[in-house]
């Protein structure tokens, strides 16, 4: 079974002939240069042969053109600490205009996707483009108390700032409409747990931005993947989004998974902890548990998968393990 036909299957709660499986992680260093952090994909996905290519830039790429300076201090999971800031007053926000994808970080990622999509057009693997939600971007620019601290007090401001941010992100996205491969973006949002803000603050300054950049995608990018973070997620707030699947940390309990088939009708991304299982794990550990989440889920509606960004020093063997295991299983 072909790569797209096996993820559509799945997705659909048909059968397949084996569960789909990916795994990802950032490249720090390779990705300051777009012909490094290519390669570094491409050569990741022939090393294991995933059944989709998540492609993972240094996680501040689509705020650097504004002014953010990072470096990256050593983090595990290959983040960027950031030096320099941009917005420190809240009247900031409205002075924010949308990026040229022309110009910039994101020319350097669109020249990026284009290596990785004329490099894999053989291998058939669905290319996800990895995106950051304009909130996350607002956290990058501001910090992440001062982003909430606006969000209450200055919430006009902010949603000015949120919404040439969403302008600057779709301006990316429809300059990638013609790249070899990409069937989809992988957006990643935070903020959506109850230990950081309620439901209401997060379907009112948060949601509205998702549903533009989800409604303004091309009709044929048939995978589209929305992670969610946080040790509460508002997994429900997500229920009617047009996505293929919902990524999220789903052995936070025993039942995530069979929780998740009554919440919404796109597929789950997960079943492996990235921390847990796959960083600190064993193969022994994880063919427990990939056992335990194919059962959970019948193999229908779900992709097997690690939830974050995962670790930069995981174990080769742990995820040489993922790829085999799954294998096992048919």
């Amino acid at each position: 079974m072909r790569k797209r036909e096996r993820l559509e299957r799945a997705i659909a709660g048909e059968p397949v002939d084996r569960v789909p499986v990916a795994l990802w992680r950032h490249w720090p260093g390779d990705d300051q240069r777009f012909a490094d952090l290519a390669r570094s994909t491409i050569d990741f996905q022939h090393d294991y042969n995933w059944d989709f290519v998540r492609v993972m830039p240094s996680r501040n790429y689509q705020v650097v053109d504004y002014g953010v300076q990072d470096e990256w201090g050593g983090n595990a999971q290959g983040s960027r600490d950031i030096k320099k800031r941009v917005v420190s007053r809240s009247l900031a926000w409205t002075e924010l205009r949308p990026l040229s994808p022309r110009r910039g970080a994101l020319s350097q990622q669109i020249q990026c996707l284009r290596l990785v999509g004329q490099a894999l057009e053989a291998d058939t693997a669905p290319i996800l483009q990895t995106v950051y939600c304009p909130f996350i971007q607002a956290a990058q620019l501001a910090g992440r108390q001062k982003l909430l601290r606006d969000m209450r007090v200055r919430p006009d401001r902010l949603r000015s700032g949120l919404n040439q941010l969403t302008e600057s992100t779709n301006r990316f996205l429809e300059a990638l409409r013609k790249t070899p491969g990409i069937a989809g973006i992988f957006l990643v949002t935070e903020f959506a747990s109850h230990d950081v803000m309620s439901e209401t603050e997060y379907s009112t300054h948060v949601l509205p931005h998702i549903q533009d950049i989800l409604a303004a995608l091309p009709e044929q990018w048939w995978l589209n993947i929305v992670q969610v973070g946080g040790p509460s997620p508002m997994l429900s707030i997500f229920a009617g989004l047009p996505i293929q699947a919902l990524n999220w940390d789903t052995r936070a309990s025993a039942d995530e998974l069979a929780k998740a088939k009554s919440l919404f009708n796109f597929a789950a991304c997960g079943g492996i902890n990235e921390r847990d299982d796959l960083l600190s794990g064993t193969p022994a550990l994880l063919s427990s548990v990939i056992r335990e989440a194919v059962n959970q889920s019948e193999s229908r509606k779900f992709i097997l998968a690690g939830n974050g960004s995962g670790f930069v020093n995981s174990p080769i063997s742990n995820i040489r393990a993922v790829r085999s295991i799954v294998e096992s299983l048919v």
